[in-house]
């Protein structure tokens, strides 16, 4: 088995990874088809956000069952995961139908654990925790609710909107609580990588 970080950067998984960032400029286009009120868009819109999200699920299992994790993938994936999720929070707090303050505590912290990967790139790269990988599963479940034309769905709205509203909370919360565990792993790996190169 190919070892992690030599396997081609050109491969399926990282195919995925890229489809993934390319669909980011389409959903938004479908999600705002009508000024962003067309049930019909936003059901194509939901597809679109859905379909992006099924290659984040597929993209790391393949790499892991086929050898083929690279450092490329282990960035790339992230900042997919980022920029889709970031569009969808933008576009529907635009809409009017998330508060911008939710959208803004998310993105502080996706972006900026974004820039500590990149900045402790020297010292190693921190893949995705179990914690991680749930936050991102809970925010694509509660976007896409809030994606959907509520009244369109076989549930009463007010069931759906409290549901969604409950899911968007747990996904801040996993926001939050996954950036303070990535930033005690980073500064962990910071030390041990100054202690390797103090070493004589």
């Amino acid at each position: 088995m190919t070892a992690p970080g030599r396997a081609t950067v050109m491969n399926l998984p990282n195919v995925l990874t890229a489809v993934r960032l390319v669909l980011v400029p389409v959903f938004l286009a479908v999600l705002f088809l009508g000024g962003g009120g067309e049930p019909v868009a936003r059901w194509c819109a939901g597809a679109v956000f859905a379909i992006a999200a099924i290659t984040d699920r597929y993209d790391g299992r393949i790499a892991r069952s086929r050898g083929q994790v690279t450092d490329f993938g282990k960035i790339a994936d992230p900042i997919a995961d980022k920029a889709l999720i970031g569009a969808a929070l933008i576009g529907l707090s635009v809409l009017g139908e998330l508060f911008w303050w939710i959208t803004v505590v998310i993105l502080i912290r996706e972006v900026g654990i974004t820039l500590l990967r990149l900045a402790i790139l020297r010292y190693g790269v921190i893949a995705a925790s179990r914690g991680g990988k749930l936050k991102t599963l809970i925010q694509i479940v509660a976007i896409g609710l809030y994606i959907l034309p509520l009244g369109t769905l076989p549930l009463p709205a007010a069931v759906l909107t409290w549901g969604r509203g409950a899911l968007m909370g747990a996904a801040l919360a996993l926001t939050i609580g996954t950036g303070i565990d990535y930033l005690a792993r980073a500064t962990a790996l910071v030390h041990r990588g100054r202690r390797v190169a103090d070493t004589p």
